[in-house]
């Protein structure tokens, strides 16, 4: 059985929960922020996604308007559901959102704590990478110089289809597709066919997909502020 002690500190954790977040509540309350429904402790507007999220913002937009505020566990975030809105914040206001979301762990973690040039936060590192890839990486010259590349590797892949099509086989195209620009990619930076060793190929491809899916998890701890230094993912 639970003893007396155990219980009075369930009811001071829950008690102290509950104060916390009345008191951040009527905070956000006074402040000029967009409207947000009613907040729950620790899960905030988690519980109002269910499966489909986007039809859920949808029908949220619907009662809030165009813009209004949800809290993703602790994390607030801003719901934008019209074209006007959309264009203020991506165009007109564009130097106040550039930053990227900095709660994601697996994110982090894969990156060395954001210090890649996609999902670095926006400042000098960033400025000076973007520069440093713009220069010499995806700058006229150099796409100029590996054009020929691209050529080989479109020229094989129509010739590949050509003999697919003459011995009257279905094609992947989708397959096709990947092999094609995996194969552009690997040549501009290690001046080597991917698809000329088929086991690294997989390998590679097999690691792209989970990465891709380990960055696209809900991780509790990203957002329950209960498990921030929990492993759970």
């Amino acid at each position: 059985m639970v003893d007396f002690n155990t219980c009075v500190t369930l009811f001071l954790t829950c008690l102290i929960t509950i104060l916390i977040w009345a008191i951040c509540n009527s905070k956000r309350a006074k402040s000029h922020l967009p409207p947000t429904p009613f907040t729950l402790p620790i899960i905030g507007h988690l519980h109002l996604l269910a499966r489909i999220p986007h039809q859920a913002f949808y029908k949220l937009s619907l009662q809030h308007g165009p813009v209004y505020r949800l809290y993703l566990g602790y994390v607030p975030c801003v719901v934008i559901c019209s074209a006007e809105a959309a264009k203020e914040i991506l165009k007109t206001n564009e130097n106040s959102f550039l930053n990227r979301p900095q709660n994601n762990s697996a994110l982090a973690y894969l990156t060395y704590g954001s210090k890649d040039f996609s999902f670095a936060k926006y400042g000098p590192y960033w400025t000076f990478m973007k520069k440093l890839v713009m220069s010499q990486i995806l700058n006229g010259a150099t796409l100029d110089l590996f054009l020929k590349v691209r050529q080989d590797e479109i020229n094989s892949f129509i010739k590949s289809l050509s003999r697919i099509v003459k011995n009257g086989m279905a094609v992947d195209l989708g397959g096709k597709l990947v092999k094609v620009s995996n194969n552009v990619i690997s040549r501009m930076v290690m001046s080597e066919r991917c698809s000329d060793n088929e086991n690294q190929a997989k390998e590679v491809r097999t690691l792209v997909a989970e990465i891709t899916e380990l960055m696209g998890n809900f991780n509790l701890s990203d957002y329950i502020w209960l498990f921030k230094n929990a492993d759970l993912q």
